[in-house]
């Protein structure tokens, strides 16, 4: 998504994909910019001309990509895989923007090797661009991922990520038969207040936070913004080790999983093996400076399989480092952090020394 939720991708206007600090900008600050596709699925057709319909929607997403992502767990937290059909992009954002990989590429072994990471499975086009000026012309926004897109009329119906999460987690229940998913609720009546008041900070300060610290353009830029960041990961971690201490259970709210979880997660299992390094937001890690993040994050990955399943690794790490020239001219990728992410019970060495 272009937008409020999304890394960009290449643009339809004169910017170029490297500018994510607008030439002339002496502020040195990264603004997003906002989706330009904000249609609606509902049950209610007063409230708009897109119904849940099995088969009808197809969700282009990057699994480099956090925004992406996090509607990419949604679908499968949901049960949502034989109603919504998906696809990824490669890894690699060059001058177009996001393409689509050859077979060669997505298969087991090949440069991109991933579930769904194949030719675009809806209009055969090369380019995410194509996507976009399939439906508009004379579109001028980025184009990003992820895209619900309507295959039935040709539309794209949305691409802002937090949307998509809501329709995705509440406008198909009808067609669930298994009341696991049916019945799963990441937006519930009763937290809505507090899962609205928890995304707006987490939005601003973690999830977008790594990016206006990794795409400043000024030393007062990166150092204002990488320092709330991590004053917000500090209130993360307070927020947790309150939860968990208590025993309440492993997720923001206790023993249920919302929102603010599926939010949070792709941001931060990113944050060790590439915003650490890359977006220089290096004053801690999570795997010994965050104890409660670092527990709540392995949670999610190894006892939840939407987490883990939706995780790749291989183009997390080779996009940021291999589609960023300003930041990383060379496009060489560490190696680590090793392993991508700890087991359960096992700890980074300095941890267990400090708990010996």
């Amino acid at each position: 998504m272009a937008t409020k939720d999304t890394p960009g991708a290449a643009t339809g206007s004169s910017e170029k994909i490297t500018d994510w600090v607008k030439p002339g900008d002496k502020s040195g600050e990264f603004k997003r910019q906002d989706s330009s596709f904000r249609s609606f699925i509902s049950r209610d057709p007063s409230i708009s001309s897109f119904p849940p319909e099995k088969g009808r929607y197809h969700l282009y997403v990057s699994y480099a990509c956090p925004w992406a992502t996090r509607a990419l767990i949604v679908r499968k937290l949901k049960g949502l895989e034989d109603i919504i059909s998906f696809s990824s992009v490669h890894w690699h954002m060059g001058e177009k923007g996001w393409r689509f990989p050859t077979v060669e590429e997505g298969s087991k072994g090949g440069d991109a090797e991933g579930e769904n990471v194949v030719p675009d499975p809806v209009g055969d086009k090369k380019f995410m661009r194509e996507v976009y000026f399939g439906v508009e012309p004379e579109y001028k926004g980025r184009f990003t991922v992820p895209v619900l897109f309507d295959k039935k009329e040709g539309k794209i119906v949305n691409n802002e990520s937090s949307e998509i999460v809501r329709m995705l987690g509440r406008e198909f229940d009808a067609l669930l038969e298994d009341p696991k998913h049916r019945d799963l609720d990441l937006y519930p009546e009763d937290l809505r207040a507090q899962i609205d008041e928890v995304n707006e900070w987490v939005y601003h300060d973690i999830n977008n936070g790594v990016y206006k610290s990794g795409f400043a353009t000024t030393q007062e830029a990166y150092e204002r913004n990488v320092v709330k960041l991590f004053e917000s990961l500090d209130k993360v971690e307070a927020h947790l080790r309150s939860v968990q201490e208590q025993g309440k259970g492993e997720y923001w709210f206790g023993d249920r999983l919302t929102e603010v979880d599926v939010r949070l997660f792709p941001t931060i299992i990113r944050f060790d093996p590439v915003y650490v390094q890359h977006f220089k937001c290096n004053l801690r890690d999570i795997r010994s400076g965050y104890p409660a993040i670092h527990r709540w994050l392995r949670h999610l990955y190894w006892t939840v399989p939407a987490f883990k399943e939706t995780t790749n690794f291989l183009h997390i790490k080779k996009h940021y480092t291999c589609s960023h020239p300003q930041i990383n001219p060379k496009g060489i990728t560490p190696l680590g952090p090793v392993p991508d992410i700890l087991p359960v019970e096992e700890e980074v060495e300095a941890v267990k020394v400090s708990k010996e």
